[in-house]
């Protein structure tokens, strides 16, 4: 089983569950043009990789009342960020409390290498990639290579705690709304652990990159 499948199984997931392979989902949109249900339906299609084009091209394919809905409203604007956050585009500006609750940014880091984490202490598989993660830091930290840690947390307590259970020393940030992180909503993040790297510059250059295939993609970069 490769990394992409064997995380689909195993992330953590705000209300929906992967029951259906990913081309009955598919065929189920394109079945049900008219029915608003379509609109979860295609979220479920995104799961932990969504790709913009792809959820696009399904919800243009719903009828015009439905993606004029309510509902289809709030998805368009999920589109658009996932659209804002491609490869290549510049990342949204990221401003959240840290732990000693003043205002820390994304372009604090400007200059660097950073990955930014979305993750919570409540979410078990965040908790088994963050190893994986202290070593990756251990290696790439003083190459230019940082982390910003944003968490789905909504009790500092628990956050804090899990910070310094799991010895997570780069910087973190929250503004402790759950699975309505303002973040989180800027970069289209519907599930969790999730990670995107952007360049010195601030562009993103990849999207959900996990152990070693992150390791490999910070050597290349750093050498």
């Amino acid at each position: 089983m490769n990394m992409k499948k064997l995380l689909l199984l195993i992330i953590c997931l705000p209300t929906f569950l992967f029951a259906q392979t990913k081309e009955e989902l598919i065929n189920q949109v394109k079945a049900n043009p008219a029915d608003k249900n379509s609109i979860r339906i295609i979220q479920k299609v995104g799961g932990y990789f969504p790709d913009y084009n792809e959820l696009n091209t399904l919800f243009k394919g719903l009828d015009k009342k439905v993606r004029k809905s309510t509902e289809g409203k709030i998805f368009e604007r999920y589109l658009d960020a996932l659209k804002n956050t491609m490869v290549g585009k510049k990342a949204p500006s990221i401003t959240q409390f840290d732990l000693n609750g003043d205002p820390y940014s994304l372009s604090d880091l400007k200059g660097k290498y950073v990955l930014i984490d979305f993750w919570a202490s409540w979410c078990p598989p965040c908790r088994e990639e963050n190893p994986k993660l202290v070593k990756t830091y251990a290696e790439f930290k003083d190459k230019n290579f940082e982390i910003l840690g944003v968490s789905f947390d909504k009790e500092f307590t628990a956050w804090e705690k899990a910070i310094k259970d799991d010895n997570l020393t780069w910087k973190h940030v929250s503004d402790l709304q759950g699975w309505n992180n303002s973040a989180g909503q800027s970069y289209g993040v519907k599930a969790i652990p999730q990670n995107l790297l952007v360049d010195p510059e601030g562009k993103v250059i990849a999207r959900n990159l996990h152990g070693e295939e992150l390791n490999a993609k910070l050597r290349e970069l750093l050498k």
